[in-house]
Order: structure tokens, then C-alpha cells, then sequence
């Protein structure tokens, strides 16, 4: 039976512990620190741009947790990005994620800036989402200043809950939203679903969007699949949402996956999708070094001249 990792700052903490420089350790007290650098040369779809250094991930995570007893813990997250400041888009660092949370056995909550349960969702395996990540990414709200999230791990299956503030009058204020994601486990197959309401003003109508999504583990080839509609509300343009995608294995240290997305809208002439196929290579001596390469290509019922998407980047992670 699968094993569902609770998403949460301090299951992250656990399951990505080989992989963060612990700085102190001792009392009760764990700090750690963690890095995502990613720098690709890329020439994009858009014939009007030529090809640039991009920087996708420039990140500096910092985590700290304390032991309280009786199986409950303190946490804090800190995440600091760089990647505007390093394309010239402002100047200094972005903070990311700031949140404080009490983690009690299976279940924990905390409070801050961070990603909200929609997040969860999705299963590309796409390097440059050309069409957005999922139907939450790209038509719904992801992540917010004024975030109350809950989580809870029940083995089989894991559950997830936030709302996003509306803190109207406050310098935080912008969207308000509340989201559920539920995702259970069975042997080699993995079922998801999720459900978000916005309201992007307070006197704005509230849009509406859920998804659903499976992947299956055969083995040699790992196959994924998510669908999600956008409700938005009065407005004519409705859209679904569509990802499939095939991940394998090409050799150890090489992986490659393949995949399609479509935005499915109900106004005419609006409807996009996009292929795309990429290649990871991690170095066997130390994996959290890898190359890779990515090719997508792109059309829309609009008729727009599209050139293919073409990147190859370096990531090291600790």
C-alpha cells in the first residue's frame, strides 16, 4: 500500500532530511537549511523573443523545529527567492514563505505565507508549464499572505484544508479563498481531488474550481492524469482543464517523461494545448546534481504562430 507523505512544513522537514544542511541540533532545537538553484538557457514559443538565461528556481529555505514533548512539535518555515532579482524583474530578494505551525502526531496547522491546499494538486512533469501547472495554477489561487492550513495524515489517505483571509483594508489584502484536497493510496494507484471557492474582490462573484486526478505506478512506466473545471461564475468563459502524462525510467540515472495539456474553453476560438517531452539526468555520485533538456510545442484554435519551446538547465539542490 502506498505511503502518503503528510504535506505539511514539518513532514517536509522529515522526508527531505538527507537532502538539508543541518546547521544546530540539540535540546529539542532543529535547524536546517535548503537550497533549490535552477539556471537553463531557453528559447520560448513566442517568435517576438529571443533566447535568455532563465532562472526558474533560486531559492534559500530555512526550517526550524522544536521538540515539545508528548508528540507534539513547533515549526517555522523562512523561504527566500531570488529568481526576479536575478532576471533584473525587481531588486533584493522575494519572501516566499513565512509560517509558524504545532504538528501533534498525524495532524498539524500553521499560519502565515505559504501555499494553500490547492497547491497539492496536479500531476505534470513538465520543466516550463506553457499552459500552467493545473486548473488551480492557472485559473484559481495557489498560494496566499493570509493563509490558515490543516493537515492530517490517516496513512491510506491525507487530507488537507486552508482559507485565505480576505483582510480587506490591511496591505495583505487581495484574494479570498477556501480549498480542500483529499488524495488516498491503493497499492499502485493513487486518486486525488480537490476544490477550491475564490472570490478575487470582496465585491467581485465567486468562482468555483475542482479537480480530479489518478496516477498509476505499473512499474517500468508511471502514468498520471488530472482534470479540472473553472466555474467563473457570470463570466462566458468557463474553461476545463486536461494533463496527461508518462514518466519512465530511460536508465538509473536518467529519467524521461512525456505529457499533454489542454485548456478547453466554453467561448470560441480559445481553446490551447501543448505537448511536451523532457529528459532529467542526476549524477550517480551525487543526485541532487542534474541536467536537463525540454522540447514542448504549442498551438491554439486563435491561430497563433507558435515556434517550439527549447530549454536545457542545470539544478542543484541541497
Amino acid at each position: 500500500m502506498k505511503k502518503l507523505i503528510l504535506a505539511s512544513a514539518i513532514a517536509a522537514l522529515a522526508a527531505n532530511s538527507a537532502t538539508a544542511a543541518t546547521i544546530y541540533d540539540d535540546k529539542g532545537l532543529t535547524f536546517k537549511i535548503k537550497g533549490d538553484w535552477q539556471v537553463q538557457l531557453r528559447d520560448n514559443a513566442s517568435k517576438s523573443k529571443d533566447a535568455e538565461v532563465e532562472f526558474d528556481d533560486l531559492e534559500i529555505k530555512n526550517s526550524i523545529a522544536y521538540d515539545l514533548g508528548n508528540g507534539l512539535t513547533a515549526y517555522g518555515q523562512l523561504d527566500f527567492g531570488f529568481k526576479d532579482a536575478a532576471e533584473d524583474k525587481q531588486d533584493g530578494d522575494d519572501l516566499e514563505e513565512a509560517y509558524l505551525g504545532m504538528k501533534a502526531h498525524n495532524m498539524s496547522v500553521q499560519v502565515g505565507k505559504m501555499d494553500n491546499a490547492a497547491d497539492d494538486f496536479g500531476v505534470e512533469k513538465a520543466i516550463e508549464e506553457s499552459l500552467g501547472k493545473d486548473v488551480f495554477h492557472e485559473f484559481g489561487s495557489y498560494k496566499g499572505d493570509d493563509v490558515i492550513r490543516f493537515d492530517a495524515d490517516f496513512d491510506v489517505a491525507r487530507v488537507a484544508i486552508s482559507h485565505e483571509l480576505e483582510a480587506d483594508g490591511e496591505d495583505s489584502s487581495n484574494n479570498e479563498s477556501t480549498e480542500i484536497f483529499v488524495e488516498a493510496g491503493f497499492d499502485a494507484v493513487t486518486l486525488g481531488a480537490a476544490f477550491q471557492t475564490l472570490k478575487e474582490t470582496p465585491t467581485s462573484n465567486s468562482i468555483d474550481i475542482w479537480g480530479v486526478s489518478a496516477e498509476l505506478d505499473a512499474g517500468f512506466v508511471k502514468f498520471g492524469m488530472d482534470y479540472g473545471v473553472s466555474d467563473q461564475g457570470t463570466s462566458n468563459d468557463d474553461v476545463a482543464m486536461t494533463n496527461l502524462v508518462a514518466t519512465f525510467k530511460a536508465a538509473k540515472t536518467t529519467k524521461v517523461s512525456v505529457g499533454y495539456m489542454e485548456h478547453d474553453y466554453d467561448a470560441a476560438n480559445k481553446d490551447e494545448e501543448a505537448f511536451y517531452g523532457n529528459v532529467t539526468y542526476k549524477f550517480p555520485t551525487q543526485k541532487n546534481v542534474s541536467v536537463f533538456a525540454e522540447v514542448t510545442h504549442r498551438d491554439d484554435d486563435a491561430g497563433t504562430d507558435y515556434d517550439l519551446d527549447l530549454l536545457a538547465g542545470m539544478r542543484i539542490k541541497f
